[in-house]
């Protein structure tokens, strides 16, 4: 069976185009199975489409095509489930196609063909006698069509490759998602790359660059008060951020001081702005040259006030996907809400105001596109995939349709998903499985996300961090503390303290390091900061004064001393909260992150210290395999699945056990299904991820069994890599139907 299996799908691949595969697919499965019929249906805009047949009229091809809501190739298309039946005539969604003459077939097999969670079509056999279809030959044709998905898959691009109207861009994902609409071009804002004039009446210019302030900051200010208003406080500090360089001890000061030294206002405010611009952008770190684009956007918004009082506020009549040199979040926030559905920049990066800002709002972005502003496609349609980074501009309609076949589908999965997520995750055998969040920004936390999920796993406490201009003092965290912990109601919240360096600097503490990952960040960094470390852990207590929510949880713990001091710490922090504001504190659990290889071998000391362990699966992986994961050159070596770094984990959950130690997953690994598979064979229970992911992984693990996933693992840990893993996994969600996760 396996070189059958092995000869049909390699013919297809072969094949010299989409359909001379799918004919050689219908005829080839019909001789193996030994059948009297066999046909494909290739989805095309919500429509089944005859796409090949052996036993049906030829004619058809092309012409029979159905919605999904009709008929049995329909019904499987719908439920992505095979349908097995001995007369497939008296089954009520039956429904006949005179012109493909069918009626003489009884007997009906099929099953759909799917590629990531996409459908892509069914594939059907037909014999005229009455009878069932064999538990082999369902299990066969099964197969077959999970391994053909990609062969299919492959066809279809090389066909769209084919089509010389195709053009395709692609850049950096800054926020994920898939949305069809047309490109609004913005590439006519005002440059800072004015003419250098000399003032003729000083105090005039001085008078136009106050009219111009005093309108930047009741934009501006509108734009903090309407977002503080929503509950959005990262959001709202962006604008009170830019707010704050217009006073006269930041940039506002600079451009009245240039016009004093004897330019005019638009001169000024041109000169300053470039100044610091270049100044930013010379420096190494790649948040601070960010950092560069709220100055360049500021002094653009000012420029404008000057030149063209009160010109153009977007009001476009349908969604659009915006595409401009660089997204600035003044021009992001000003955009009427639901017509901005996608964003594409030539410029950029993921750091970004913007991008924190599109991620905020859901919208999908991709930045770093090259030439894109020069390919005049205002007014084209775009499909954005901003999960892969890639535009097609003008695609072909097979494409859009592909695409709208993928929206469609992901939104039906994720609503089947849903309909589950209020109930336990549970393996089929009775393995209960706790599902948290990881969570930075407030908006990510909506209500009835949060209610699906067993608490917060891991709530980054950096993010309002990264984006002040300065630290934010205890106040300012008690409330974002005390707003993340009233969302999940009386449900766990794991803050992690402050998590920056590597890839998460501050704008107002700059690092630079040789290797940053192995420098100065995480606990390391707090520890020689107390003053800053106390406010913080002062002002979670307080925010969690009214209970037991509250976990505090130490990032880039690499020694026993670091938990001794960092607790040390801790507790005088609670004394001070207990005894000044709340006697009746309670005490919170501590943990700390298991990202350092060398506690793997100190967990026994470790569980004498603290109260729990996050293993945080992206920087053990990367440490293990000694691998920058954000390093083009050996990015290809990093692997979570690698045998050695599964080895690892089960030893982590193991020890963790023996020493009553609690121990959860707060990486990308515990929301991405092959990963989930493996953790919760080794017996972890508790799993935290990103919204998108929680409904998903919820109802995979309803639908599992733990005895068979632990005989899974042992397999797995006797592989020598990373891809067979993957294959070993994938034919086993395969198997149990589930290759919808894949």
């Amino acid at each position: 069976m396996l070189k059958t299996l092995r000869d049909i799908t390699q013919a297809v691949a072969a094949a010299a185009d989409l359909q001379s595969a799918l004919s050689l697919l219908v005829r080839q499965t019909k001789s193996a199975m030994e059948t009297q019929c066999c046909s494909i249906y290739i989805l095309e805009d919500q429509q089944l489409v005859l796409s090949a047949t052996d036993g049906l009229d030829p004619n058809a091809v092309g012409y029979v095509k159905m919605p999904l809501s009709q008929g049995l190739v329909g019904l499987v298309a719908e439920r992505e489930e095979p349908i097995n039946l001995a007369n497939a005539q008296l089954h009520p969604r039956f429904k006949l196609f005179t012109e493909a003459a069918e009626e003489d077939f009884r007997a009906f097999l099929a099953v759909p063909i799917i590629y990531q969670k996409l459908i892509l079509g069914v594939l059907v056999v037909q014999q005229g006698d009455e009878r069932q279809f064999t538990e082999a030959e369902e299990a066969f044709l099964m197969t077959l069509a999970a391994q053909l998905a990609v062969a299919v898959r492959e066809q279809r691009k090389k066909a769209e490759k084919a089509s010389p109207d195709q053009c395709f861009y692609s850049g950096t994902a800054a926020a994920n998602g898939i949305v069809i609409a047309n490109a609004m071009v913005i590439g006519g804002d005002i440059s800072l790359e004015q003419a250098q004039t000399k003032a003729s009446d000083i105090a005039h210019e001085q008078q136009q660059l106050q009219q111009a302030l005093g309108a930047c900051r009741n934009t501006l200010s509108a734009l903090s008060q309407r977002f503080d208003g929503e509950n959005e406080k990262e959001v709202q500090s962006i604008f009170s951020a830019l707010l704050s360089l217009l006073d006269d001890a930041s940039l506002g000061g600079e451009y009245v001081r240039e016009i004093d030294s004897g330019w005019c206002a638009v001169s000024a405010v041109s000169r300053v702005s470039l100044r610091y611009v270049d100044h930013f952008m010379q420096m190494q770190d790649a948040y601070l040259q960010e950092r560069a684009n709220d100055i360049r956007d500021l002094g653009q918004r000012v420029l404008r006030e000057l030149i063209e009082p009160q010109k153009m506020h977007v009001q476009p009549e349908k969604p659009i996907i915006l595409v401009t040199k660089e997204a600035t979040a003044t021009m992001l926030a000003e955009f009427p809400q639901h017509k901005l559905v996608g964003i594409v920049t030539e410029l950029g990066g993921v750091n970004s105001h913007a991008a924190i800002l599109a991620r905020a709002f859901g919208v999908p972005a991709v930045i770093g596109v090259e030439g894109i502003l020069s390919a005049g496609i205002d007014g084209e349609q775009l499909i954005l995939n901003a999960t892969r980074g890639q535009v097609f501009v003008a695609p072909s309609l097979t494409l859009i349709r592909e695409y709208r076949s993928h929206i469609f589908a992901e939104r039906a999965l994720q609503k089947r998903y849903a309909k589950e997520l209020s109930l336990p995750a549970q393996t089929i055998d009775g393995l209960r499985v706790h599902l948290y969040l990881n969570a930075g920004l407030l908006s990510s936390l909506a209500s009835e996300i949060a209610e699906g999920a067993d608490g917060i796993g891991l709530y980054r406490t950096e993010i309002p961090f990264m984006i002040q201009t300065r630290f934010p003092s205890e106040a300012e965290q008690v409330e974002v503390y005390r707003q993340v912990l009233n969302s999940v109601q009386d449900k766990p919240v794991v803050m992690r303290t402050l998590d920056v360096g590597g890839d998460k600097p501050l704008s107002y503490l700059p690092i630079t390091e040789e290797n940053p990952f192995l420098g100065w960040r995480g606990i390391r960094l707090t520890l020689d900061h107390p003053e800053l470390f106390l406010v913080q852990l002062r002002a979670m207590l307080v925010a969690a004064s009214g209970g037991s929510q509250l976990h505090i949880l130490l990032p880039m713990v690499c020694c026993l001393d670091e938990i001794d001091q960092a607790v040390a710490l801790l507790e005088q922090a609670y004394l001070e909260v207990k005894q000044d504001l709340y006697p009746e504190l309670i005490r919170p659990k501590i943990g700390i992150m298991l990202e350092v290889p060398a506690l793997l071998f100190q967990l026994g000391e470790v569980a004498k210290r603290v109260d729990f362990i996050s293993v945080g699966s992206n920087d053990l992986t990367q440490y293990l395999l000694a691998v920058d994961r954000n390093n083009p050159r050996v990015s290809t070596l990093y692997d979570c699945y690698h045998p050695g770094i599964l080895r690892a984990l089960k030893r982590a959950r193991e020890e963790s056990e023996e020493n009553q130690l609690s121990i959860s997953v707060c990486g990308e690994l515990a929301g991405e299904p092959i990963g989930v598979i493996l953790l919760v064979a080794m017996g972890y229970q508790q799993l935290s991820m990103n919204q998108g992911s929680l409904a998903k992984i919820n109802y995979l693990i309803r639908r599992v069994s733990y005895s068979d996933l632990s005989a899974l693992l042992t397999q797995a840990l006797a592989l020598k890599n990373g891809g067979e893993v993957r294959q070993l996994v994938s034919d086993y969600l395969t198997s149990q139907q589930l290759q919808e996760f894949l």
